[in-house]
């Protein structure tokens, strides 16, 4: 295993793009939102923290499983390649219909575009190198 400690980043968040890029867009959408959100939650005030573990890990997992769906070539490929079961990916697909409201295969993720040929292209060329 690759021992990374003294190649250190400047922080936790390495250069920080990512966690900008994210604030800029929540300012926005926040902004955007903030009528509809406001009485929500004054309604619902414990739902943001009661709800946050439950709803990170899951959108987490779907986004991951989106992914990966894509990269390694759907259904079959989930189950050739990643070994995982006929039920496994039906009740991940079910997951992901129910939380995005679209199967996997045809949901798209706004400003997110998968590229599977750079992605073998890329991992190939970094086995290549070990």
């Amino acid at each position: 295993m690759a021992d990374f400690r003294a190649d250190r980043m400047p922080s936790p968040e390495g250069e920080g793009r990512a966690r900008s890029a994210l604030e800029t867009a929540w300012d926005s959408y926040h902004s955007a939102n903030q009528t509809v959100n406001k009485p929500l939650l004054a309604a619902f005030p414990g739902i943001k923290t009661l709800m946050r573990g439950y709803i990170n890990s899951t959108m987490f997992d779907l986004f991951g499983f989106w992914i990966l769906w894509r990269l390694v070539g759907g259904f079959e490929g989930m189950q050739e390649n990643l070994g995982m079961s006929r039920s496994s990916v039906y009740r991940r697909i079910s997951q992901f219909r129910a939380a995005f409201g679209e199967h996997p295969d045809v949901y798209e993720f706004p400003g997110i575009e998968v590229d599977v040929e750079a992605f073998l292209k890329g991992m190939g060329e970094r086995q290549n190198k070990s």
